[in-house]
């Protein structure tokens, strides 16, 4: 009973980063009744998905929690079981990846953190800050892990969120910080909202990263002459929209566009929206012979001025 209360308690931490109406809750349902239904939950086996429960608001502005979807219901994301098991730091590869004991990579879900140099090239500004800030953070710490959908990238590393015992989240702090930036990979949107804000509260103070000239915004149709593999961010207004099977595309000119993957296209507004506006674009460029691209995965990076 007393690991029961100890995992009921850890999830009300948890899910407190992800339920502010738990903080302003609406007068009409009772806390018991979002008590229960955790409790219910608690009592049953978590899914290799993650456990959700999914919010409801009627239009008398009722608001109904279960464990049952409905067509307008909202999905909330609980922490799976591995979220209650501590797991010891050995070493920090970078200001994104950790080694758990026993030779686990864990790379943080939700962010990316400046490179640090290897023999194949030299580290990117801030990447040595940010790893520096990770490892007297972390080695020798016990911590949390919190999975989203899929739990592990193309290199095999599973992928976390990751808290010490204390309830900090580490991905969140690296970029309250600005020793690293969103970068929102669906169908891992976990923590969204909460990542969002901390990062535009970061590039308001002008913290970290948000304060290096090396990732100023730079005009995209003079994307040839940055020569990087880093994250940047670029600015421009698009002028044209093509589509094929496979992706949708915001052309600047002739050979420099923004792609998005069709299967994702409902997270963004309509494309349409973007035309002839000045935006802000983040991310990687990709070059195939003269053409440059910039893959989109979530509407965080993009930011209309």
């Amino acid at each position: 009973m007393e690991i029961f209360f100890r995992q009921l308690i850890l999830k009300l931490i948890l899910i407190n980063h992800q339920l502010p109406v738990m903080r302003l809750y609406n007068q009409s349902l009772t806390f018991i009744k979002l008590i229960l239904v955790i409790l219910v939950i608690s009592a049953t086996p978590f899914s290799t998905q993650g456990n959700t429960i999914y919010k409801s608001t009627d239009a008398a502005g009722q608001v109904t929690y279960s464990d049952t979807p409905t067509p307008d219901a909202k999905p909330i994301y609980l922490p799976s079981t591995s979220s209650l098991t501590l797991h010891q730091v050995t070493a920090v590869l970078d200001g994104d990846t950790i080694i758990l004991k026993g030779n686990q990579h864990i790379r943080l879900l939700g962010i990316n953190a400046p490179e640090t140099d290897t023999r194949y090239r030299e580290a990117e500004a801030g990447g040595i800050v940010a790893k520096k800030w990770l490892q007297e953070k972390l080695t020798g710490v016990k911590v949390y892990l919190e999975h989203d959908q899929l739990k592990t990238d193309h290199y095999n590393r599973s992928l976390a969120h990751v808290r010490t015992k204390n309830g900090e989240h580490i991905n969140l702090i690296l970029v309250e910080k600005g020793l690293a930036f969103v970068n929102l990979i669906p169908p891992n949107l976990r923590h969204a909202d909460t990542l969002i804000s901390a990062q535009k509260r970061a590039e308001k103070e002008k913290l970290g990263i948000w304060a290096y000239p090396a990732y100023a915004p730079f005009p995209i149709t003079q994307i040839a002459n940055k020569k990087t593999r880093s994250w940047q961010r670029f600015y421009g207004k698009p002028i044209s929209i093509k589509r094929s099977k496979k992706y949708s595309r915001l052309f600047f000119s002739s050979n420099i566009d923004v792609r998005f993957e069709n299967k994702y296209l409902t997270l963004f507004p309509s494309l349409e929206t973007y035309l002839n506006k000045t935006i802000e674009v983040r991310g990687w460029v990709s070059r195939r012979n003269d053409h440059y691209s910039i893959s989109i995965q979530h509407p965080s990076a993009i930011v209309i001025h």
